[in-house]
């Protein structure tokens, strides 16, 4: 790979950051602003879509799960594509679908043609996303220049969520189809830059074949993940349908394990998981996402059903979070140098628990300044702490030509936890449900479903504080041998 710094000889952590350094991370910067983007802006512009395209809930929900679908489901394909291929090479293909896909949903006048269109947009974010992340960590050296720039990049996907909910909010005050429209452009100008300023990328020559068993079972199986856990909640949790449907991915996924055990080349190797750093990175980034995809729901819904206000009223209400998240992030390199992400991500979670804990305390009449701010900053610091030192943890320590199979397997993780999260909380409200409803009584049937979220992020953070045990007990176990060394080399006297 070709740096795109001035003097490719030396050393990048010994090198100022050049122009075009900063341009290869702007432009990787702005295609994870568009994906976070497109997540948050649909929520909003879901009752106008369904108005004008004449279209039922149920089908409106796929205008969604299609997005989920495409991109949970071909993240580990995405990622080891990257690899395989290069990452330049796919991360520029995919944003020029991302692109002409935005297009075509801003334009149909159907509604299987729109899903159509979020399905081939969470596809191409399915390979954009793990090689946009790879080429940031094979470009930038472990250590404080690749804390520095991974801190950035995160910032950007954080403000992109954020901006999304007021974008969508004023966009679909003219017309639903410019929060479909408005990221092809942008695509479009990234990718023109992309092509200038990326580094070329060579394909890994020594791969020892490609994995087609197991990209064909791995991404068969998050895709019937992905499809079960969303409609669960509709055809039901006990169903038979529901049932055979995880059996299914059960066996997909055993047979996936056995394949990847003995293929030359495999999609993911295994050996990447025996790792207890990134394990907890993993599972930290399922809780993460997981409880933050059910809070903005609950809370979305409890705003605009409950409270009656506005979109764009809501969507204000959430940016506190995402303007501290913008604020504060790109400090958090230096934080991590400091003081190690597992530090950081304990500190993150207990913030998120909190936030969400102060939360239960909301009701018909809230004052916002005294009830509901608090929470969004405490998740906002949350967030500006966790999602980055995730992604710092994932990729410190891992080979060059595996990071982008690493940045893959976290997107899942975090792709797939906001997906079974989100379904088992609508799952709880739902079985919560009063009969006949009343403010006070839709507002109770919420409670157990944040409750469900905070016990989440609990479980994110005592997975966390399980690492920082571990490196208390590795730190003390080299004191004793070296203090033990040390005593062997005294003299004994009589």
């Amino acid at each position: 790979m070709t740096s795109p710094l001035t003097n490719p000889a030396a050393p990048v952590s010994a090198v100022r950051w050049t122009p075009r350094l900063w341009g290869t991370l702007l432009v990787l910067c702005a295609a994870m602003f568009l994906d976070a983007l497109d997540v948050s802006m649909v929520g909003v512009a879901l009752p106008s879509i369904g108005s004008d395209l004449d279209l039922s809930t149920s089908t409106l929900q796929w205008i969604v799960s299609g997005y989920i679908l495409g991109y949970g489901g071909l993240l580990l394909l995405g990622g080891r594509t990257a690899d395989l291929l290069g990452r330049r090479q796919v991360f520029l293909v995919a944003l020029g679908v991302f692109a002409l896909a935005s297009l075509l949903g801003g334009l149909v006048d159907s509604g299987p043609l729109l899903i159509a269109s979020r399905f081939i947009k969470g596809l191409s974010a399915a390979f954009t996303a793990p090689a946009g992340l790879s080429i940031i960590t094979t470009t930038f050296a472990e250590g404080p220049l690749r804390n520095r720039a991974l801190s950035i990049y995160t910032t950007c996907a954080a403000t992109g969520f954020s901006m999304g909910l007021v974008l969508s909010g004023l966009l679909t005050e003219a017309s639903w189809r410019l929060t479909m429209l408005l990221p092809a452009p942008i695509a479009l100008i990234a990718l023109l830059a992309g092509l200038k300023l990326l580094p070329r990328s060579e394909r890994e020559k020594d791969h020892n074949g490609y994995d087609i068993p197991g990209a064909v079972l791995g991404t068969a199986s998050m895709l019937l993940l992905v499809f079960t856990v969303v409609q669960a909640p509709r055809a039901g949790w006990a169903s038979a349908r529901t049932l055979l449907s995880f059996l299914a991915v059960a066996v997909l996924l055993t047979v996936f394990v056995l394949v990847e055990r003995r293929s030359p080349g495999p999609l993911i190797r295994l050996g990447v998981l025996r790792s207890g750093s990134q394990i907890r990175a993993q599972l930290g980034a399922v809780a993460f996402f997981g409880s933050y995809v059910g809070f903005q729901f609950l809370t979305t819904l409890y705003m605009q059903s409950l409270l009656g206000w506005s979109a764009l009223h809501t969507a204000l209400a959430f940016l506190p979070a995402g303007a501290l998240v913008a604020v504060s992030s790109t400090k958090v390199g230096s934080i991590v140098d400091r003081f190690g992400t597992q530090r950081l991500i304990a500190a993150g979670f207990a913030l998120m628990v909190l936030g969400y804990a102060l939360f239960l305390r909301v009701d018909l009449d809230p004052v916002y300044a005294a009830v509901i701010l608090p929470s969004m900053l405490l998740i906002g610091a949350a967030c500006a702490l966790v999602f980055p030192s995730l992604n710092i943890q994932a990729t410190n320590g891992v080979e060059d030509h595996e990071q982008g199979m690493v940045s893959g397997l976290l997107n899942t993780s975090v792709q797939v936890g906001g997906a079974i999260f989100l379904a088992v909380v609508t799952a709880v409200v739902t079985a919560h449900a009063p009969q006949h409803a009343t403010a006070q009584s839709v507002l109770d049937s919420y409670r157990p479903g944040f409750l469900v979220v905070t016990g989440v992020a609990a479980a994110g953070l005592l997975i966390t504080l399980t690492g920082l045990r571990t490196r208390r007990q590795a730190r003390s176990v080299v004191v004793a041998k070296s203090t033990a060394l040390e005593a062997d080399r005294v003299p004994v006297r009589d």
